[in-house]
């Protein structure tokens, strides 16, 4: 009989899986496992969401101290093991590729639904009922958020109404300087859209950011092209409608592979040894410039000898040392990087409008730009004091663009500052009542877990979370149409509703709507599909089976 076929039948699962494996079942051991991990992450990722979020300072597996808000940076640096909480992951990176925006509300309503979930196991629901009663819910929400929409960008084109659109995406990132971003990162988005009558849209690769450290916000700028945080090589530094040819290795003499010994006996033999390499280099170069080159770009090390030539023939030159970088430029200019030195052919070679080196910030940065309708660039320069804070304004800009290319899709709005998810909970609680079954335990405890969003911005605002959430409730309850959302500004429960506060004067709540808060309808239908996907998937999980994991040493 086959080894494989000893199976013995006391030993139950232990003598079926190989030895070292563990195994855990049931509702305490796997479900709540589950919803335990579920649950930790939520809860350092959700205190995060909002303008007023907590910033993480994460070291990374590679040393590198990342201080940041954004819940996708969080998550991914976080390099999560736990299966369960992998699901939720992925589920916030679906969303950052699919819209950009909402990662931490996706891992926040998540948390939320698993934890609530937990608690309805514990009272005696079985988990087809959760699972039941969820489903309906997300049903019951998905239906009635189309008809929050309180505000439309009619022209994506239209400066002014891009600003508004992307004005609060870039305030849940950077607090207080959206109203700076804003205008460069509208500029940058109108400057590689397409002219009329082609459709508005953004093609997000084509909108760059480049970081200097140094300076303040305010001296953000936007430069149409490229832009090489690098000075050229040589003494040219302005090129207008250039050719370009771009190289994927240095320009200098190729080494030989078989090492030698050169005998020089007398000084005319020493004068004349380089002579043959000097006249190859210049051949090369000199061709290159017949070609009709005007710009050259080299991914390697330029020896003196080849500065000197290329000097010589009038070409300026470019060095990138990134092939990321060196890709991004060949796809701008329609070049293609050259694996060997020589000329190129009038199809390998680039083209751009201006290739010009500025000062910015006392540094010299060179800009390639292309006036062609098809690749037009536009590079958002930022100015900050610290690295940190750099990549996170990088983020928010980076956040700002993928809004604006959504709303170019989609350019319906909701009210923002929780007025959307207090609404749908008030929705939904009304739903509930309508019910009869176990199920309307699972469906009351969806529309707690929708206002996650507006207890955590009364959290890090230093607000009274019980009683602003207590007034939301009551006014979306009786107005279907509420656009009351949390006041961020107001300091503490008792204080100033501020500019646009609601008529209750100073209650921590204000009009949304007509304080210009504005959230994406689209991200927050992507936010609550794949939230509510990720938890459906892990509570229908009722065992947990772990192989042994591989040898070999262990990590460090």
């Amino acid at each position: 009989m086959a080894k494989s076929m000893g199976y013995n039948l006391a030993s139950g699962l232990s003598g079926m899986l190989k030895e070292g494996h563990t195994s855990y079942e049931g509702v305490d051991e796997a479900i709540m496992r589950n919803i335990d991990a579920a649950r930790q992450l939520a809860d350092i990722v959700k205190s995060s969401l909002g303008p007023n979020g907590m910033k993480k300072l994460v070291v990374n597996h590679q040393g590198k101290i990342i201080v940041t808000s954004d819940g996708a940076t969080i998550v991914h640096e976080l390099d999560v093991l736990h299966p369960a909480a992998k699901m939720i992951v992925l589920a916030s990176q679906m969303q950052e590729q699919e819209v950009g925006d909402g990662t931490s509300l996706v891992v926040a309503l998540a948390g939320g639904l698993l934890r609530l979930a937990g608690d309805l196991l514990r009272q005696g629901l079985h988990t087809a009922e959760i699972l039941e009663g969820y489903a309906r819910a997300y049903e019951k929400c998905a239906a009635e958020l189309p008809s929050l929409a309180c505000h439309t960008v009619e022209d994506p084109r239209d400066k002014a109404q891009l600003i508004a659109g992307i004005r609060t995406a870039l305030g849940a990132k950077q607090y207080g300087f959206e109203d700076t971003l804003a205008p460069f990162v509208a500029e940058a988005c109108l400057t590689v859209m397409p002219a009329k009558p082609k459709k508005a849209t953004i093609a997000v690769d084509n909108v760059r950011i480049a970081k200097l450290q140094g300076g303040s916000i305010d001296q953000c700028d936007v430069i149409k092209g490229m832009v090489i945080l690098r000075d050229s090589e040589g003494s040219i530094k302005r090129v207008e409608d250039a050719k370009v040819t771009v190289f994927g290795c240095g320009i200098e003499a190729s080494s030989t592979e078989a090492k030698g010994t050169v005998l020089i006996r007398t000084a005319e033999e020493l004068m004349n040894y380089n002579k043959s390499e000097e006249k190859l280099m210049e051949e090369i170069i000199k061709s290159i410039a017949d070609s009709g080159a005007q710009v050259v770009v080299a991914n390697g090390s330029i020896s003196e000898m080849a500065l000197h030539y290329l000097e010589k023939y009038g070409l300026m030159v470019l060095k990138i040392t990134s092939k990321w970088e060196l890709r991004r430029l060949c796809a701008a200019l329609r070049a293609t990087a050259l694996v060997r030195l020589g000329p190129a052919t009038p199809d390998e070679m680039g083209r751009a409008t201006l290739v010009e080196v500025r000062e910015v910030g006392g540094r010299n940065i060179t800009v390639v730009a292309r006036d062609d309708e098809d690749a037009r660039l536009a590079t958002v320069v930022l100015r900050a004091s610290t690295e940190p804070l750099l990549s996170d304004l990088g983020r928010a800009v980076d956040d700002g663009v993928q809004c604006a290319r959504a709303l170019c899709l989609d350019p319906r709005f909701v009210p923002g500052a929780g007025a959307t998810e207090a609404q749908l909970a008030a929705r939904v609680r009304a739903f509930a009542d309508t019910q009869t079954g176990l199920d309307q335990y699972a469906i009351r405890k969806f529309a707690e877990a929708l206002e996650v969003v507006p207890r955590v911005l009364c959290e890090t605002s230093g607000l009274d979370a019980t009683a602003v959430l207590a007034r939301l409730a009551a006014a979306h309850a009786a107005d279907p149409a509420c656009p009351l959302g949390v006041d961020v500004e107001a300091g503490g429960a008792g204080t100033g509703g501020g500019e646009g506060g609601d008529s209750g004067g100073g209650s921590g709540t204000r009009d949304a709507a007509a304080a210009g808060i504005y959230d994406l309808l689209v991200c927050k239908e992507s936010a609550l599909r794949l939230a509510v996907d990720a938890t459906l998937t892990v509570l229908r999980v009722d065992q947990i089976i772990m192989a042994k994991q591989a040898g070999g040493p262990k990590p460090k």
